[in-house]
């Protein structure tokens, strides 16, 4: 009877530690689910910045042909 206490401490423990993991596990997946999120966001960004510096230097290129094409 004495290993009791022993045992109900561990079946506490093993309980405690199971409910923190899988709260770790949900915390973790809506972080990786924030991260995907915002990776997307600033390549997209990003891609909207090549294409707009891409027009840019069209455009100026277009602008220093004109006088000699007038």
């Amino acid at each position: 009877m004495s290993y009791l206490p022993t045992y109900v401490l561990l079946a506490a423990g093993l309980l405690v530690l199971i409910l923190l993991l899988v709260r770790t596990i949900r915390v973790l997946r809506g972080f990786r689910r924030t991260v995907s999120m915002v990776a997307e966001d600033t390549q997209d960004r990003t891609g909207l910045i090549r294409a707009r510096s891409a027009a840019l230097r069209v455009a100026v290129a277009q602008r220093r042909e004109a006088p000699e094409n007038q």
